[in-house]
């Protein structure tokens, strides 16, 4: 039997790819996709002048020491996030080897809000201390390590640029620049700011004589002008690409945003319904450009005596369970006895959905029948999935790859939607 040609001819198909073509480049640089770095599960603040050196192994030991006055990792698992003894002392196990080996994945030393106003003197030196600090630390410090400076606005603009250039100049005068440099940009209120941030990251390299785009920024979404523009358009949106490609991050600033929405002290919190609006807007603008999102804090800590404890512990995890199950992979910690929670929710989240994501992607990639029928776009999601797991410590390559009989680079090329590496 032989097939119908087609009625649209070749120059007329030509000129369809001649027409879009501008419409494909376009979106190909605007929405690249997952670059496949890694991303932090938190982010921890520390105000400036409490900044040092062996900081990530204090806070690793002081959450196992507040964890073992409170019965041990697995008892604390098993009434916060663990559904069976046995899940309890999995997780125990794993969450008390992060918190000996790397407590923090990502770093802040706070120069805002953190840190307060201070003499420019002694703000300098602070700074000095910090640069000093790192450079003590090496390879002891967490993968992603930087400052929150001050923000853009008007009267506090001079000194935060002043810290940032005596931050990078005394890095790049001492050596590289680490590898995990992370610079926050607060309290962003229009893209012109963005555009300023694009503008001194530039002048930065060529002073210091950086590759062009090796400093790129945060930009921290804790005012209403950032999600919504006085046009009634999403701000958010149009800060992402105006920052030229160095725009690595949105952070949710809940204390800030929320108290400049007017909503009562008592009822501010990371699930508000206005705090949902805000990451729903965030999240939409962020899809497909690879620029990745945290959700806040909790200003509730774990602290006071065991009831106040368990209280904060209670809601925090519940707290980091539901970002991670709305698409926020990052959260901000403020103490020690937060990265009990932060690690135990994270791990079981990705724990209790691993055996069924490895079945759906090992039926997929296996073309195994099965009762689910899962498109590509959904198998992205769950190879996504495990990776983001395995490279938080929560599931080990070994049990990746036996669960879904495909290697951990096969994984990541369906997560990513790579095509395969020439030979593999």
């Amino acid at each position: 039997m032989s097939v119908q040609p087609g009625r649209l001819g070749a120059a007329f198909l030509a000129e369809i790819d001649t027409a879009l073509a501008p419409a494909d480049a376009a979106l190909a640089d605007r929405y690249p996709g997952d670059d496949g770095s890694r991303q932090p599960v938190h982010t921890v603040y520390v105000p400036a002048d409490r900044y040092s050196a062996d900081l990530p192994r204090l806070w690793g030991r002081a959450a196992l020491d507040t964890a073992a006055d409170h019965g041990g990792l697995a008892a604390i698992a098993r009434t916060t996030v663990a559904h069976t003894d046995t899940a309890a002392t999995e997780l125990a196990a794993l969450v008390e080897n992060k918190l000996r080996t790397e407590p923090i994945e990502d770093l802040r030393i706070d120069f805002e809000d953190g840190y307060g106003v201070r003499s420019d003197d002694e703000e300098d030196a602070a700074v000095a201390a910090a640069v000093t600090a790192i450079r003590e630390a090496g390879d002891a410090s967490p993968p992603f390590i930087g400052i929150r400076f001050k923000c853009f606005e008007a009267d506090v603009r001079p000194r935060g640029l002043r810290t940032l250039d005596l931050f990078v100049s005394g890095l790049v005068d001492a050596g590289d620049l680490p590898a995990g440099l992370t610079l926050t940009l607060p309290k962003v209120t229009s893209t012109d700011q963005v555009v300023a941030m694009v503008a001194v990251a530039r002048e930065l390299e060529r002073v210091h004589g950086l590759p062009d785009g090796r400093i790129g920024f945060e930009v921290q979404v804790e005012t209403p002008q950032s999600v919504m523009s006085a046009d009634g358009t999403a701000a958010v949106a149009r800060m992402i690409h105006a920052g030229e490609g160095r725009v690595t991050a949105l952070h949710y600033g809940t204390y800030d945003y929320s108290a400049s929405l007017g909503i009562a002290a008592a009822y501010q919190s990371m699930e508000h319904p206005a705090a949902d609006h805000a990451k729903a807007v965030m999240q939409l603008a962020a899809a497909g450009t690879g620029v990745h999102l945290s959700d806040g804090s909790t200003n509730i800590l774990p602290v006071g005596d065991r009831e106040a404890v368990e209280a904060g512990w209670a809601l925090h995890a519940r707290l980091v369970r539901r970002h991670l199950e709305r698409g926020f992979y990052q959260g901000w910690d403020l103490h020690p006895a937060q990265l009990v929670t932060r690690f135990l929710a994270t791990y079981a989240f990705y724990r209790d959905g691993f055996d069924s994501a490895a079945e759906r992607l090992r039926n997929y990639a296996h073309q195994i029948s099965s009762s689910v029928l899962d498109e590509p776009a959904t198998a992205r999601a769950l190879a996504g999935f495990i990776r983001r797991g395995e490279l938080c410590g929560a599931l080990t390559v070994d049990e990746v790859e036996t669960a879904t009989d495909l290697s951990i680079t096969k994984v990541r090329e369906i997560a990513l939607h790579r095509p395969p590496a020439p030979g593999a």
